[in-house]
């Protein structure tokens, strides 16, 4: 018999079994319940996965064959990769409301019923049986796999108290306490980090995912659950938490590797999409370059020594450096009692905190501190991104026309500057075009709308100039200092750790 959706009018009729079966409603499993919703999507070129960039010709038409193949599927890949999202949005294939035995244990189908309670209500009642109606967000459960988590958790136990006061024997099955996966009957159920999950609670779905009965204390119970199982699991060889049994691994029919943005522009849709800009922020005008440096900063960080490349590096590290980035240029402004702010640059330097929780360190890169690690991963980005605007500072030492040189000459020439972060943007515009040269270094090779974009090209390309070893840089408690090379190639051990008294020269 063909499947017709009920309308929320005839809904709005049925009250009773009888009602239902004159309404002509037909049953269907969950998982044809979902291939036949994602048909229809297809056919009417919809976006089934609204707000997922950069899986649309690799994840998403993996997600859409095992929907199509009515398989349990396992999200296979590091954190931060949308893996939890996708399996959330399934939701959006189920029907908008399904049929249900009222107060039955496991939102019984009426048709077909399932549970001891259910099917003693319809043997009672017939054709009279309460009906009402479950919304699709009801039938998602989640789950957090745990080393704690029981058997009787996800399965089921016996219930001493339930027995006591229905004055049941333990013989009677009315006495069991369904578990999470049982009272997810028509539904969709998420474990996430399956490899977490100890061995001896995966081999307890087994029979759930093949058979399709369980097994509590003793009880035998052939329940053809309905269920669409989802499972997310970081690669096996992440650390030494665990890993999916072999067995288990075996009855999960499709297995669907994820991945990192694989371009710049990827990322930054992402950032945009996720990352929560106040209200007040919403007036901090932003350069695009700097968004694309944020992108960077992970990407940099994937490929990094330093950093552990199976634990990977998720897209919370950029969402969380955007914010910081706001909050940074922000905190400056009210500092200044300034109506409006452009980010600068060296405001990168104010999400370091947001990045050193967002990557695990090898040993070297626990040597070197995440505070060290972080600042240096947003030093390549700058190299990185330097090269897209500015000439190569290699080949321009080679070149007879050098237009780093009038910069590097000011320099030389024993001039210094100090760019701290909480300048008045008086103070920021006065002390870049103090640089003899660098105003005309960015006219002549960089394209800009205003004067802040320029003067924000012109502090670029002095952070630029320092990461190609042109002139000196050092990190200062308040901000950054750049002077000629050979100067801070000289300087003391520790000298840029400290700001010093000009009376007694000594640290305060």
């Amino acid at each position: 018999m063909t499947y017709s959706k009920l309308t929320s009018a005839e809904r709005l009729n049925i009250h009773t079994l009888g009602d239902l079966k004159k309404a002509g409603y037909v049953s269907r499993s969950i998982k044809q319940e979902l291939r036949d919703n994602l048909i229809e999507k297809i056919k009417s070129k919809e976006n089934i996965f609204p707000g997922i960039w950069g899986y649309e010709e690799t994840v998403i038409p993996d997600v859409e064959r095992a929907i199509l193949s009515m398989h349990n599927i396992n999200f296979l890949g590091l954190r931060g990769q949308a893996k939890t999202r996708i399996a959330r949005m399934m939701v959006n294939l189920l029907d908008e409301y399904i049929p249900y035995v009222k107060d039955s244990e496991l939102h019984d189908d009426p048709l077909l019923p399932l549970s001891r309670n259910a099917k003693d209500n319809l043997a009672e009642h017939g054709d009279l049986t309460k009906i009402e109606w479950l919304h699709r967000d009801e039938r998602y459960t989640e789950k957090l796999a745990t080393p704690d988590v029981s058997v009787a958790d996800l399965i089921g136990d016996v219930d001493p108290i339930k027995a006591a006061t229905l004055k049941l024997p333990y013989s009677d099955e009315r006495v069991i306490h369904y578990g999470l996966i049982p009272r997810s009957h028509r539904g969709i159920f998420v474990i996430n980090e399956l490899p977490d999950l100890q061995a001896r609670i995966q081999v307890a779905l087994f029979n759930i995912l093949q058979e399709g009965d369980i097994q509590i204390r003793g009880f035998k119970l052939r329940l053809p659950l309905d269920i669409q199982f989802v499972f997310t699991a970081n690669p096996e060889d992440y650390t030494n938490r665990g890993s999916i049994v072999t067995p288990l691994k075996d009855r999960i029919e499709s297995q669907i590797v994820t991945h990192y943005p694989k371009t710049l522009e990827t990322g930054k849709k992402i950032t945009e999409q996720e990352a929560v800009v106040k209200e007040e922020q919403k007036g901090i005008v932003v350069n695009e370059l700097i968004k694309t440096l944020i992108e960077q900063i992970a990407f940099e960080a994937r490929e990094s020594e330093y950093v552990d490349s199976k634990s990977g590096v998720s897209a919370r590290l950029t969402i969380s450096a955007y914010e910081s980035l706001l909050s940074t240029a922000e905190r400056r402004s009210l500092i200044n009692s300034e109506d409006s702010t452009y980010v600068r640059i060296s405001d990168l330097y104010g999400v370091v905190a947001s990045i050193c929780g967002k990557v695990e360190l090898v040993y070297e890169g626990e040597v070197e501190g995440p505070v060290i690690v972080a600042q240096n991963l947003i030093g390549k980005a700058i190299r990185t991104q330097f090269l897209n605007f500015f000439p190569d500072p290699e080949k321009s030492k080679k070149s007879k026309i050098n237009p780093y040189a009038k910069v590097i000459e000011w320099f030389g020439g024993g001039n210094e500057m100090e760019m701290i972060g909480d300048m008045t943007n008086r103070e920021y515009a006065a002390r870049l075009k103090t640089i003899d040269g660098l105003d005309d270094f960015v006219d002549m090779l960089s394209a800009y709308g205003s004067e802040k974009e320029k003067l924000f090209m012109m502090e670029f390309a002095l952070h630029g100039m320092a990461e190609f070893s042109l002139i000196g840089k050092q990190s200062l408690d308040q901000g950054m200092k750049f002077q000629d090379l050979v100067s801070s190639m000289f300087s003391g051990p520790g000298d840029e750790d400290y700001d010093f008294d000009d009376d007694d020269q000594k640290p305060f």
